[in-house]
């Protein structure tokens, strides 16, 4: 019994530390990873909202150069997103290491699939970072969601975008708006951007809902808000808070469209499914096992034929056995 508990342990501690196996490796190109630190972290209760599982940071020397690595794993993709759209600094600009990635002028910040990462004092290109990314544990692959499409392209304000996926990351981001009227409990999510105007900036919240229904009830209580100018497309309820100018509002909010998408999964036929061909197959089955037979009695004929003609003596004449029925 004692030996089973052991066992027990020894398989749970090593399944504990595959689980925590360090993001960033020991050596990345000519870099020499130094020891691992916890990544310094407010606002816990948005991180876990997010699904933070595991962050570390770690310095990177070289002979001439050093860079601070950080990196956060995520339980989904989701999670990541919100938090680089979190975490991106107001002045990045977009990086071409991927639709989630914005560079400053001595870093870089990334999401990729379940993971955020940020370089501080490296900028690398794409093929210097394809190694680690193919080598990351627990990589979540996932979809994105599709909230962030409905939301206008035109006039919003660079790197305003936020996410928001509970009470926490809403008080953070539009505390405005309380939980009870997002009503989380029925799975929302929220995406968040500012607009400009010529009055001044429009705080834009889209809340999505699982179904229209939802959102009809959902906006009846968003209308409650003071100053709320409020519209539902389909499952989504796009609001806007006190806007300084009424009119930029109503603009704002016509141009949020639901657009339905419909996933058919339908299966593909193949030459098996066709029944035409089953047949055509059988038959040509058929047709080769009558040559085959065919071809096999001609041999073993031809072959008793030549044996009885120049091997007389090896060859029995009389090889089939006879019932004489004919004299009964």
């Amino acid at each position: 019994m004692l030996r089973s508990i052991v066992v027990l342990l020894l398989i749970a501690t090593a399944f504990g530390s595959a689980l925590d196996a360090a993001i960033w490796p020991e050596q990345l190109g000519p870099f020499a990873r130094g020891p691992l630190k916890p990544t310094p972290q407010t606002d816990t209760g948005v991180w876990d909202e997010f699904g933070l599982v595991q962050s570390e940071s770690a310095e990177y020397v070289s002979d001439s150069r050093r860079f601070t690595a950080s990196a956060w794993r995520f339980r989904d993709p989701t999670g990541a997103m919100a938090a680089f759209q979190w975490q991106r600094p107001a002045g990045a600009a977009p990086s071409k290491l991927g639709e989630l990635a914005a560079e400053m002028p001595d870093s870089v910040i990334l999401a990729f699939h379940n993971y955020l990462l940020r370089l501080d004092g490296w900028k690398p290109e794409g093929a210097e970072l394809a190694p680690l990314l193919e080598v990351l544990p627990q990589v979540d692959q996932s979809s994105l969601p599709t909230l962030p499409g409905y939301l206008p392209a035109a006039g919003r304000v660079p790197n305003s975008e936020r996410y928001v996926l509970g009470p926490a990351s809403l008080a953070r981001f539009e505390p405005r708006v309380p939980p009870s009227v997002a009503a989380f409990h029925l799975g929302t999510e929220a995406q968040l951007a500012q607009f400009k105007s010529p009055a001044g900036n429009l705080g834009l919240g889209v809340f999505s809902y699982p179904t229209p229904n939802f959102a009809r009830e959902r906006a009846a209580e968003f209308s409650k808000l003071p100053g709320a100018v409020v519209k539902r497309s389909g499952p989504l309820v796009a609001v806007i808070l006190s806007p300084a100018d009424p009119n930029e509002a109503e603009r704002l909010l016509a141009k949020v469209q639901y657009q339905a998408t419909i996933t058919w999964s339908e299966q593909v036929p193949t030459a098996r499914d066709n029944i035409g061909d089953l047949i055509l197959a059988v038959v040509m089955l058929c047709g080769l096992l009558i040559l085959f037979c065919a071809a096999a009695g001609v041999a073993f004929g031809g072959f008793r034929i030549l044996a009885r003609r120049y091997f007389k003596g090896w060859v029995d004449d009389e090889v089939m056995i006879r019932l004489h029925l004919d004299d009964r």
